[in-house]
């Protein structure tokens, strides 16, 4: 009688290990790149306000984490200028606008540090993935292609 070999088993919960890692090491880029630029957002940084004005490439960042384009945001045209030769009026001054509430406040901060939180997760991962991984070439590989995709679609 001849013992029947068993059928070879799929190393599943390695397999699932090494796809997360090469998902996770490609997409990382992308992620710090959400995060921060949201963090930025929701601190109200990437737009001019008051006497404050955003360095260039924050508004551009913030452009292309909400509409996908580097470029900087046009700005608003003020009043149209009167026609028929009559003098243009002057502008009302505005009013301030009301203090947000606590729980907007509130809202604002907890996800500055959700962001804040996904920054360091990440840069955290992305060191397990690359410097522990064993295949370390390809990781760096994943990387640079994760990096690198996203500048050239925008450039297109």
């Amino acid at each position: 009688m001849s013992v029947a070999s068993k059928p070879r088993r799929i190393p599943w919960p390695r397999l699932l290990r090494q796809i997360h890692l090469w998902l996770g090491v490609f997409f990382a880029p992308a992620i710090l790149f959400f995060a921060v630029t949201g963090g930025l957002q929701e601190l109200k940084l990437h737009e001019a306000h008051g006497d404050y004005t955003p360095a260039p490439i924050v508004e551009k960042l913030g452009q292309v984490h909400i509409h996908q384009k580097f470029a900087v945001r046009p700005q608003r045209q003020g009043a149209a200028p009167a026609r028929g030769g009559a003098p243009a009026q002057a502008a009302a001054p505005r009013a301030t606008p009301p203090a947000p509430e606590t729980s907007v406040v509130a809202s604002r901060w907890f996800f500055t540090a959700t962001a804040v939180g996904l920054v360091a997760t990440t840069l955290l991962g992305l060191w397990i993935g690359v410097v522990q991984a064993r295949q370390k070439t390809l990781a760096l590989i994943l990387l640079g292609a994760g990096s690198l995709l996203p500048v050239a679609l925008l450039a297109l």
